[in-house]
């Protein structure tokens, strides 16, 4: 699966760590990325951003950790801002800190994590935690993981934003879960962000997430575009319908991620991946046509019948 962590043992280490000394310099496609403005702000990021679920969980492993670095390094140089990390991703906090060290800490990056702890009391402290294994000055975007003891998280989260230590907050939620509640937060609290899943078979989101997320000016982080990786496990061998190239898309990662992404309230998604070329495969359904209304049911429709 795309979001697979890989072996120590595989021989692409050597191609994904030399990837790890690319300058992070303006490359040509960042100028043909699309943006979308978050609504609280109007401050506008790319579309496409990048999970780190499983895939940066490497542990102390010097190897995998460059791995990691050089996913990232494909990602700054192709145009990328938003990095999404969680305490509950093992050590995928300080892989991420590893690489934006080792990456000369690029000013394009929009740092976004996650307060995940059944103790409101240890909240400050486990998210300051997290903000030296990234070691960035302060966090973009801190959001309520799986909303586990939302309410007074929110509340902190929400104080640190009043006093600049943080820039925005968000919700989060994952495989079509608590939508109930997630509405209740959208429609009653101040938040910038809510995240859930979604994708061209799990549309749940269609209904009431996402036209709310509209209506009440929330930026949208998609989570678990390709099913953890399974979309496109399922479709590796089928072709390719000749039509995907009046939208530009080359592969059923840039198809289905075009299908996200062309939904007028997603703002963001986040696929996680391993692999360079399948960093730089995902920022690139960030470019280019993306698919009117007819097009997306097509998409889906395609996808369903296989």
């Amino acid at each position: 699966m795309r979001t697979t962590r890989r072996t120590f043992v595989q021989a692409s280490l050597a191609a994904t760590a030399a990837a790890t000394l690319l300058p992070i310099s303006l490359h040509a496609q960042q100028g043909r990325l699309i943006r979308r403005p978050i609504p609280s702000s109007r401050e506008e990021i790319p579309i496409v951003g990048l999970g780190t679920w499983i895939t940066f969980n490497v542990g102390d492993d010097p190897a995998l950790r460059n791995e990691c670095a050089g996913v990232m390094a494909a990602f700054f140089e192709a145009g990328g801002r938003m990095i999404d990390s969680s305490p509950m991703y093992g050590s995928s906090q300080p892989v991420v800190g590893y690489g934006l060290q080792k990456l000369g800490r690029p000013q394009a990056l929009f740092s976004a994590d996650k307060v995940w702890t059944s103790s409101a009391a240890a909240g400050p402290t486990q998210i300051e935690q997290s903000r030296r294994y990234w070691g960035v000055p302060k966090f973009d975007l801190v959001q309520v993981h799986n909303l586990l003891t939302w309410k007074p998280h929110l509340q902190t989260l929400f104080q640190m934003k009043a006093s600049g230590t943080v820039r925005y907050v968000g919700i989060t939620t994952s495989e079509g879960r608590r939508h109930d509640l997630i509405e209740q937060i959208m429609r009653s609290e101040p938040i910038d962000f809510v995240q859930f899943s979604y994708n061209v078979v799990d549309r749940e989101a269609e209904a009431r997430l996402l036209p709310l997320a509209s209506e009440r000016g929330i930026a949208v982080i998609v989570n678990r575009p390709f099913r953890q990786g399974a979309l496109t496990e399922r479709l590796k061998n089928k072709p390719l319908p000749e039509w995907a190239a009046e939208l530009g898309a080359s592969s059923w990662a840039e198809l289905m991620l075009k299908f996200i992404l062309a939904h007028p309230a997603v703002t963001v998604a986040i696929p996680a991946t391993t692999r360079v070329d399948h960093v730089r495969e995902n920022l690139s359904a960030a470019a280019g046509p993306m698919p009117d209304t007819a097009m997306r049911q097509r998409i889906a429709a395609h996808v369903k019948a296989l």
